[in-house]
């Protein structure tokens, strides 16, 4: 297909790769293999006076081995290829240990957020199948409530004091429990330290041959449809899309790199952009499991010298608008790829102007594994653009509509239409959704994204609306179908409808439009309260509004396109005097 976007990469950006036949841990090997002196994983907790740091450091000989360890432990749970182990940590050493040694042998790993409530955990393990799960100390007790609905057996704790030596331990473990938040998990029946099965166990996991198209992680995503699926994502889509990446920083030196880990690995883009590709890279990964304290990466990348920055837009805002900002040295930082929402003009200016380095906005989605645009990092960026498409990365635009014939048609350059990709990068499939995988990705292996695009003479693409109902909150995907059904439960509700707004710092908050059922009244933080008992804390609606009644079509429909139209207007100043509206008490 014509592809002008390739006459505008910028020199050293190939137009095509050559993807091995391998598995993630294979492609990962040559790191281990050529820098296994060099620090691998860092992560601080706190810097302290003399140069002292509380935290822990592995090499890549040191990652390894604790990796087959824990690899070889996984065997002799009776793990065998294909089996599914979730992995819920923050950011830290012993997630990055749990997803390579699960891969390591075989089995799909389900990222799962960890602030995610008991609900939505029930509902991601009973749909994966999960049967072991790697999870932090500190969220024991939701998967305790939740854990007979399950098919988990075997699960592991991972403390986030492990690994680093006395006295610090005790220091990191001494301050949660003042936080009120730590949790003494015993070692029993079905539930295992990850420190005692990497300590009793010989770095010697069994040979397991790993196809590339083998499946390696679910990654659950929203849709048009209610409730989160996983987009079944291969050996090869991974490898691939880390390869891609890498071939974008053209200025990338292999073993050399300093990667800030702030965005959450869980999270597709922080996996495969700030993970893998890092060690990929035979980089430093700093891990932070608190991305939101901004004053501690920025004190981070100071100290650290780091030089690559993967984020989303909401990170570099919290950076820019930070008091204390100008008392920081931030010009270690050369390159960062924002992604997971728009990255706003004046926050990319001020942001290179702070760090000297070049932020590039870029696209992907969870069933592209994820990145499929960025504009250049040295070369000609466009404004408002989501950039060129990655090497071998085929884009179209298409018709909204279906022709007489099911088919959607590509439009002339300039067109207003779908947004559809094709590339070694996209998914398989639904896990266990044939339906949903259909509508979709087609029988050619286009990926219809949902956004609505158009493309310029040159090939640099532009997002222009979304033709699903998503919200992206601070890079989060919310599905307003989900929060809808939490506010249906509550016994107060008669009608509820949940809109993505537009917020300066979040990209869209979300917004719920509520009629209460006759003579009842009920306050916002009732609501909220109801809501955070049920929905991970970015999926709470931030601001809420009683109306008497909600706009609907002919046919019953919601119409929450009105409802996003009219707070536009109103934020813009141009909004007409509406019906008042009900208090709520």
């Amino acid at each position: 297909m014509d592809k002008p976007w390739l006459a505008k990469y910028e020199s050293g950006v190939p137009s095509t790769l050559t993807y091995p036949d391998t598995s993630i841990w294979d492609l990962l090997k040559t790191s281990f293999n050529e820098y296994s002196s060099n620090k691998a994983l860092t992560m601080t907790l706190r810097y302290l006076p003399l140069g002292l740091k509380i935290g822990v450091s592995f090499t890549y000989r040191e990652l390894q081995d604790k990796v087959d360890r824990l690899a070889t432990a996984f065997a002799g749970m009776g793990i065998k290829k294909g089996d599914r182990i979730a992995v819920q940590t923050p950011n830290s050493p012993g997630g990055v240990i749990g997803f390579l040694a699960a891969t390591r042998i075989g089995a799909v790993v389900v990222n799962t957020n960890p602030i995610y409530t008991p609900r939505e955990m029930r509902h991601q393990f009973t749909d994966s199948g999960a049967e072991t799960i790697l999870i932090w100390n500190e969220l024991y007790p939701k998967l305790q409530e939740i854990q007979g609905d399950t098919a988990i057996k075997n699960v592991v704790i991972y403390n986030l004091n492990d690994f680093i030596g006395f006295p610090f331990a005790n220091l990191v473990k001494s301050a949660r429990e003042k936080e009120g938040t730590w949790v003494d998990v015993p070692e029993g029946k079905g539930v295992s330290q990850m420190t005692s099965l990497i300590a009793n166990n010989p770095p010697n996991p069994p040979d397991i041959r790993i196809d590339t198209n083998d499946v390696a992680l679910f990654q659950y995503t929203g849709g048009t449809t209610g409730v989160p699926k996983a987009a079944m994502l291969s050996h090869h889509n991974l490898v691939a899309n880390v390869l891609q990446c890498q071939s974008w920083l053209t200025d990338l030196e292999p073993g050399k790199e300093r990667f800030m880990g702030a965005i959450p690995f869980f999270h597709v883009f922080g996996m495969t952009v700030g993970m893998l590709l890092g060690l990929k890279a035979g980089g430093e990964v700093f891990v932070l499991p608190n991305p939101r304290d901004i004053g501690f990466v920025m004190d981070q990348i100071q100290r650290e010298g780091c030089t690559i920055y993967p984020g989303v837009p909401a990170m570099y805002i919290g950076i820019i608008n930070h008091p204390k900002v100008s008392e920081y040295n931030l010009r270690s930082i050369k390159a960062c790829i924002s992604g997971a929402a728009p990255l706003p003009v004046e926050v990319q200016k001020r942001f290179e102007e702070l760090t000297g380095g070049h932020l590039r906005e870029g696209y992907g989605l969870t069933e592209a594994a994820p990145v499929t645009h960025a504009n250049p990092i040295y070369g000609e960026s466009r404004a408002g653009s989501i950039g060129l498409p990655f090497p071998d990365v085929e884009a179209r635009i298409v018709s909204l509509e279906p022709d007489e014939n099911g088919k959607f048609t590509p439009l002339a350059q300039g067109g207003e239409g779908e947004l559809a990709l094709r590339g070694p990068q996209v998914m398989v499939g639904y896990w266990n959704k044939p339906e949903e995988t259909a509508k979709t990705k087609d029988e050619e292996g286009w990926l219809y994204t949902g956004d609505i695009a158009k493309m310029d003479e040159d090939g640099y693409f532009y997002i222009v609306d979304r033709k699903k109902d998503l919200i992206i909150a601070s890079g989060y995907n919310i599905v307003p179908r989900e929060v809808e059904e939490v506010l249906f439960e509550h016994p107060k509700v008669l009608e509820a409808v949940v809109a993505g707004v537009p917020d300066a710092k979040r990209g869209e908050t979300v917004k719920a439009y509520i009629v209460l059922k006759e003579e009842m009244f009920c306050s916002e933080a009732e609501i909220r309260e109801f809501c955070e008992k049920n929905l991970a804390a970015y999926k709470v609606p931030k601001d809420i509004e009683f109306r008497s009644e909600l706009p609907k079509s002919m046919v019953g429909k919601f119409l929450r396109r009105v409802l996003v139209e009219e707070e536009m207007a109103k934020q813009a100043g141009t909004a007409s005097p509406g019906e008042d509206k009900p208090a709520a008490s």
